[in-house]
């Protein structure tokens, strides 16, 4: 019996004898493909779901504004469209909430000032309207109108946000106010009711970013279940008029 070193039939050193745990470069070949293979297949179900979730997306949001059949404890309008504002302040007049909250106002914007976008109602925004210049984000905004609710003791609440931001809007306020009925008022704007998203680039980049802000809250908050437990104590000092 031969006790030197193993050869592959012609002579030359067996290198997979000398290295037992060596692989076969055609195994290690068809590994890596299947890897990849998997990575692939992965890649393109989730691309799929994110393209079907968009769509689903696109479909839920308002393309027209809703008349409101019921009224509220309280409305709160969250920042960041023009048309916001006035048309929460007009909902305010028209006797549908008793008070009304602006949350995410610039730290250098006044009652005053707001009342240059609706002169008659000057008088409204002075004794019933609260501004709430902390908020930054829509998380802010949610947290800093839970605050207002359980000082004001509300139990039902009209949303004010553009019909794009309502989604996130409801979902981040109704992790923050489980047990206070919310009421969707959604602000559409001309370019979102007259043209198909798809024509327009500036339309689909922004509801594509808000979506995926959507489906990026939605994860975070099945992280973080449940309501913020911060303090709701002192909300006078953190809202002006």
């Amino acid at each position: 019996m031969s006790i030197g070193p193993s050869t592959d039939g012609q002579g030359r050193p067996d290198e997979t004898a000398r290295d037992p745990a060596r692989v076969p470069s055609g195994t290690a070949y068809r590994v890596v493909r299947g890897l990849v293979g998997g990575l692939a297949v992965l890649a393109l179900l989730g691309f799929v779901a994110l393209a079907g979730g968009f769509v689903w997306f696109v479909e839920s949001v308002p393309k027209s504004e809703v008349t409101l059949n019921r009224d509220a404890d309280g409305i709160v309008v969250l920042t960041g469209g023009a048309s916001r504002i006035p048309d929460a302040i007009e909902l305010l007049a028209a006797g549908h909430g008793k008070r009304l909250l602006i949350t995410g106002v610039h730290r250098t914007t006044s009652s005053r000032e707001l009342a240059r976008l609706v002169p008659r109602y000057e008088q409204l925004l002075k004794c019933c309207v609260d501004l709430d210049h902390s908020a930054i984000n829509t998380v802010g905004n949610a947290a800093e109108t839970r605050r207002w609710v359980k000082d004001q003791r509300f139990t039902s609440v009209i949303v004010v946000t553009s019909s794009y931001h309502m989604p996130r809007s409801m979902a981040e306020l109704g992790r923050q106010l489980p047990d206070v009925r919310l009421i969707a008022f959604p602000v559409v704007t001309e370019k979102m009711r007259d043209e198909a998203w798809w024509d327009s680039l500036p339309t689909a980049r922004l509801l594509m970013s808000e979506y995926l802000k959507y489906v990026y809250a939605q994860i975070r908050m099945r992280i973080a279940p449940g309501p913020d437990t911060t303090d709701v104590a002192g909300a006078h000092g953190r809202m002006g008029s």
